[in-house]
């Protein structure tokens, strides 16, 4: 009889094991919706395939609220260091989009723009660009590409060199072109 009810006990913790696991899996896999259509309902982006990407690469909604901001930052950041001139400008541009002194998309960008962020942050945008210009027309892609990088160019510009000479670094310029090519990409997708 004992044999019997350790082997039930056995069978019964086996089974529990294997229940928690795919409720587990279960509880993953809805959260990954979740993320899914927060993100979608943030960024306006549709592409499935694009969302999930986001929620691999581990991107919040409030992230994608902030991705429109995330070429000033790495212009920004690009010969190493965040001046107050770039700063200013930066911040003045954020509000020019919506993105409002006290959120927390705000703060995060305030954080970026103290600590150099990840170079995942990249990617992050890469594939939000990709996704946004599967949904816009060719004539909106480039209004927002050229809008885009002319507030980018603008940061660049914002600090350094003598009487306008030499005001983008070496290290702005590369990265102004990796801009670019991440919507040369998009548009080819």
């Amino acid at each position: 009889m004992f044999l019997i009810n350790e082997a039930n006990g056995l069978e019964d913790a086996f089974f529990l094991k294997q229940d928690q696991e795919i409720i587990e899996q279960l509880q993953q896999i809805k959260k990954m919706q979740q993320n899914k259509e927060a993100l979608s309902a943030v960024s306006g982006i549709s592409n499935d395939h694009v969302l999930e990407k986001l929620v691999a690469l581990e991107i919040e909604p409030q992230v994608v609220a902030a991705l429109v901001a995330v070429p000033l930052i790495l212009v920004a950041w690009a010969d190493g260091h965040v001046d107050a001139e770039e700063r200013k400008a930066i911040l003045a541009m954020i509000e020019k989009h919506g993105i409002a002194d006290g959120s927390v998309e705000h703060e995060l960008l305030e954080n970026w723009l103290e600590h150099h962020p990840e170079p995942k942050l990249f990617e992050a945008w890469s594939h939000y660009i990709a996704g946004l210009c599967n949904e816009l027309s060719p004539d909106e892609r480039t209004e927002f590409r050229d809008e885009l990088l002319g507030d980018v160019q603008a940061i660049a510009e914002s600090s350094g060199g003598f009487l306008g000479i030499g005001k983008v670094s070496g290290e702005e310029k590369q990265m102004l072109e990796k801009l670019k090519n991440a919507f040369v990409a998009a548009a080819a997708q």
